[in-house]
């Protein structure tokens, strides 16, 4: 019981946490991943011939490969990232994100724990269950105050409800049957191989182009920025020294509005491939999207004070670094953007 199972090992968390697994830990790695659009296995490149890294192709929701895989792999662990992500897709194809995120959650809490049930000893002991949530779970704040791990749950679009849902789940599978999971609700994450529909990504592979860069409603809208390395890290401090049950919050403390990570980004871009006028000139403000929550934030003091986990990076190197690894990795945004996916405008669809 060497294994950590990661589900959505393919993805910009998933794929990040994995390589940070077989650096950091003395661990076997087995990535599941159905290879949805936003799953890459360009993203493992470095590590695909790797001793101790397997990959499945499957979805989380067959139970039948996933049981195949902890009887024949035996984990000690598994870390549950797979998950339909974002928000403007959830808008316009919300059914794609209750099957994996609602259905497929409760198809692996089912699966993990026949296997952990199965287990005896310091083997059922030391197995623990990571579901890997997003603070968008509890809706929208105001100008001030931060969430907590008190803060109550009111999701506002249907990406929320759904990792609403799949935490809903994990609890009750910790208080029915004592399974021993725990949540991370992490903040908005950026940095290097994240799929370029989501703003980071999106602006800087504009601003290279010298493409219009839209920008929601007056670009007021704030988040907590989390550097995507750091997250793999704090989530390995999670799954080794996290108590059963609990709750933690995983943020960057680094709030911007969208508007003010746009101008960063053109500002980055002037000085590294400089261009005969500022990037700004760009920016296009558009028609705000549906349900769009003004502010997230969140208290990490947890993470700090019980795992002292503390982020490595602040905003303005992390955001540099990850413009950097854009520019010099210009082939990878060219054959993700080779798909279905173009960097049109999504989450259009108007609710009733």
């Amino acid at each position: 019981m060497n294994t950590v199972l990661v589900t959505g090992g393919a993805g910009f968390i998933g794929s990040t946490l994995v390589k940070t697994l077989l650096a950091e830990a003395d661990v076997n790695v087995v990535n599941l991943d159905a290879l949805t659009y936003a799953g890459n296995l360009d993203s493992l490149r470095e590590v695909a011939d790797h001793a101790r890294y397997r990959f499945v192709r499957a979805d989380i929701a067959d139970g039948r490969v996933v049981r195949s895989i902890l009887e024949t792999c035996r984990p000690r662990g598994v870390v549950h990232l797979a998950a339909e992500t974002h928000v403007d897709r959830s808008i316009d194809a919300p059914g794609g994100f209750v099957h994996t995120n609602v259905v497929g959650t409760y198809a692996l809490l089912d699966e993990c724990h026949r296997y952990w049930r199965k287990l005896s000893g310091v083997e059922a002991d030391r197995f623990r269950f990571v579901h890997v949530s997003t603070d968008e779970v509890f809706g929208s704040l105001g100008s001030d105050g931060r969430f907590s791990e008190q803060s109550p749950y009111r999701p506002n679009s249907p990406y929320a409800a759904s990792k609403a849902s799949a935490d809903m789940l994990v609890r009750a599978w910790v208080n029915t049957y004592e399974f021993p999971a725990i949540t991370a609700n992490c903040s908005n994450n950026y940095g290097p191989y994240q799929f370029p529909e989501k703003l980071v990504p999106l602006m800087i592979l504009g601003g290279i182009a010298g493409q219009r860069l839209p920008v929601y409603g007056n670009g007021q809208n704030v988040r907590d920025w989390l550097f995507v390395q750091d997250h793999a890290r704090a989530l390995l401090r999670v799954l080794d020294c996290g108590e059963v049950g609990r709750q933690y919050l995983i943020g960057g403390e680094a709030e911007h509005s969208n508007i003010d990570v746009v101008r960063r980004i053109c500002a980055l871009l002037d000085e590294m491939v400089p261009t005969d006028e500022p990037r700004e000139r760009l920016i296009d403000f558009v028609t705000d999207r549906p349900g769009h929550d003004l502010r997230y934030a969140v208290d990490p003091e947890r993470m700090h004070r019980e795992l002292g986990w503390q982020p490595l990076e602040n905003f303005d190197s992390g955001l540099r670094k990850t413009v950097a690894w854009y520019l010099s990795h210009q082939e990878w945004g060219n054959r993700v953007q080779s798909g279905a996916y173009r960097g049109e405008r999504l989450g259009l669809r108007v609710a009733v």
